[in-house]
């Protein structure tokens, strides 16, 4: 029953904030906090392979049930999750937001969504989950986005609602194959789709691929995603790069690999050359931006080749390091976001060749800056280094012919990614300062907010080992 809970604290305190004006923030962060906590509990259960299971009928005449499944990859995502929301809150306390009840209450309901997407253990409800994380978003991005918001938020709904329902039809082709109860159910899921001769997996791998690939997103699907990063307000470009392309890559472990492994081991290959080439590609994109949200978005874009290309290596250290690295790049983007946000109020800019000082004027933030930086960039020590070592590691011993070329090209990502990491910190925080239209260095709130960020950085880069038990029972490849 706990489980549960996870997805209707959110999910009612969604509700509860858009009809209380005034209550919303703080509800907003009672609740994140309430999800931590609850979080934490079942990690605790799911430590070193075990997991929480709990369900009840939901639609018998389509073989549908309310079927939650908590191991350790799944709390540790719901754990981030929690968090994420939490620095999201803390860190804007003190700003105001039109019409914050409704902007509050979205955010919660796209919680709910994506908690109920890393829970869900019935196909029918991982897609009602995968929809309704994306439905808030869309109008968080449309109403409180920037100028272009519109047309950036009518692409990004196009490309994922054609996606969303590509999956849908694979679904319930899959379900179809299943003989009474129950249709749709993981393992029965997953049986039907072994049962599918080579052939047939082959072109249903392409129908449920996308849907995933676009939300993680990687290359050539990714043209959705700088418009929507840089015109979505800072607090929803968090929830899009922390969350929701965690949950494209949870979809590939979880509804993709298991169910289709002859389609799989097919185009594995095929997908990990997309992957290393965006990793390239969006790296070289990155290092001539000047505008800092784009820079990150580019990032992130590169990030994700990296973990998607490992997640099909066939590797059970890549698989495991994947898991691992979904929780560290989530901390990571959300600080990086954080620091950009408070960037963006003090200078009224995001261009860094308007920027400059940052050292002088703001040296708690230019601090921050440095260290969120580094650690996004896997330097030893920080909480990127151990997930992204050892998804260099299952990239390079997968059984691939191509296997060395892959790590090569892979491995370039690590020097353009310094490339463009250190030159946004000597145009940020060094250099002629530049005069603050607000002035101030971090605020009692910002400043706990990015405590929370840099802790989790420092203590996982020194010590991952929790991190690397609560997610080691997923590290047996099916």
């Amino acid at each position: 029953m706990v489980l549960i809970l996870l997805i209707l604290v959110p999910l009612l305190a969604g509700i509860f904030s858009m009809a209380l004006k005034g209550a919303a923030k703080g509800l907003a962060l009672l609740s994140s906090v309430t999800t931590v906590g609850v979080s934490a509990l079942i990690s605790m259960t799911a430590y070193e392979g075990g997991f929480i299971e709990w369900g009840m009928p939901w639609i018998p005449q389509l073989g549908a049930s309310v079927s939650l499944l908590a191991d350790g990859m799944a709390s540790m995502l719901c754990l981030l999750t929690g968090i994420v929301m939490s620095v999201i809150v803390i860190t804007n306390w003190n700003k105001e937001v039109e019409n914050d009840n409704r902007y509050y209450g979205l955010m919660l309901l796209s919680q709910a969504g994506i908690t109920g997407v890393f829970l869900a253990s019935d196909a029918l409800l991982f897609y009602f989950f995968w929809e309704l994380a994306l439905i808030p978003v869309y109008f968080l991005c449309s109403r409180w986005g920037g100028e272009r918001r519109i047309a950036v938020t009518f692409k990004f709904f196009i490309y994922t609602f054609v996606g969303s329902l590509m999956l849908l039809a694979g679904l319930i082709y899959l379900s179809l194959q299943n003989q009474g109860a129950d249709a749709f159910a993981m393992d029965n899921i997953i049986r039907a789709g072994k049962s599918l001769p080579a052939s047939e997996q082959q072109w249903m791998f392409w129908l449920i691929f996308i849907a995933f690939a676009i939300k993680m997103p990687i290359f050539p699907f990714h043209t959705w995603q700088p418009d929507a990063y840089e015109q979505s307000p800072t607090p929803v470009t968090i929830i899009l790069s922390a969350l929701m392309v965690k949950m494209g890559l949870f979809a590939v472990l979880r509804w993709l690999l298991p169910v289709l492994p002859e389609g799989v081991a097919y185009w594995s290959d095929f997908v990990i050359w997309l992957s290393v080439i965006g990793i390239v590609y969006a790296s070289l994109v990155a290092i001539v931006q000047v505008d800092i949200k784009r820079l990150i978005a580019y990032s992130s874009i590169a990030h994700m080749g990296l973990m998607s290309a490992a997640a099909f290596a066939g590797t059970n250290i890549g698989t495991h390091g994947l898991a691992v690295q979904m929780f560290n790049h989530g901390i990571n983007i959300a600080g990086m976001w954080v620091i950009v946000s408070m960037v963006e109020q003090r200078w009224g800019t995001r261009n860094m060749r308007e920027l400059g000082g940052m050292a002088s004027t703001a040296p708690k933030m230019a601090i921050a800056l440095v260290i969120i930086s580094l650690a996004n960039i896997a330097l030893p020590l920080t909480n990127g280094f151990i997930g992204e070592f050892m998804l260099f590691n299952g990239l390079f011993s997968s059984a691939s012919a191509y296997s060395t070329t892959f790590m090569v090209i892979a491995g370039l990502g690590i020097i353009l990614g310094a490339v463009y990491t250190l030159n946004m910190i000597q145009r940020t925080a060094y250099g002629e300062a530049v005069a603050m239209k607000k002035e101030g260095d971090l605020t009692a709130n910002e400043y706990l907010g990015l405590a929370i960020i840099i802790a989790l950085i420092i203590i996982l880069g020194v010590y991952p080992k929790p991190l690397l038990d609560l997610t080691s029972g997923f590290a047996m490849m099916p």
